[in-house]
This record gives C-alpha cells, sequence and structure tokens, in this order.
C-alpha cells in the first residue's frame, strides 16, 4: 500500500517516541543461560539443515553412503537410516 513521505516520517517519530519512552520491566529479562541455550538450539538446527542438504547433494552427486559416512564420522549404515528416507523423497 503506497503511502505518502509524510505519513512514513509521521510513523518514524511514533516508532522513535515509543523507544525514547520505554522503560523496561522485570519481565523483559532473561538470564543469559537461557539466551545461549535458544542460541546453541538453534545453531543445531541450522548445522543439522547444512548436513542433510550437504547428504542430498552427495547422493544426486553419486557419492556413495560409505563415504558419506566416513565424512559424517559414522558408518554407511547409519548414515543411510539417518538420511536415506528423506534423499529418497528427493
Amino acid at each position: 500500500m503506497p503511502r505518502s513521505i509524510q505519513e512514513i516520517l509521521d510513523h518514524a517519530d511514533e516508532l522513535a517516541k515509543r523507544f525514547e519512552d520505554y522503560e523496561p520491566t522485570g519481565s523483559d529479562e532473561r538470564p543469559v543461560e537461557e539466551y545461549l541455550l535458544e542460541r546453541a538450539a538453534l545453531a543445531r538446527a541450522r548445522s543439522e539443515r547444512q548436513i542433510l542438504d550437504a547428504v542430498v547433494a552427495a547422493r544426486a552427486a553419486g557419492i556413495p553412503w560409505v563415504r558419506i559416512g566416513e565424512l559424517l564420522g559414522t558408518s554407511a549404515q547409519a548414515a543411510q537410516q539417518r538420511y536415506g528416507t528423506v534423499v529418497e523423497q528427493v
């Protein structure tokens, strides 16, 4: 939806005022450890997605499960059990 420059400036001024007037409360804070755990879980999920994408690409390129298992630090059978169903769906 197109907006005028004045509407955009007015909205920016409103947001700036809300930011300047904001007073944090105790419920806004959380322990650093909780934040770090959340970040670690997100990083693990992203890493697992990267591995999955790489395994799909490796299989599409004809790389055998034995080699994939070696690169993942596991056996061919374990790699195929974990990622085989996803590779078959692609």
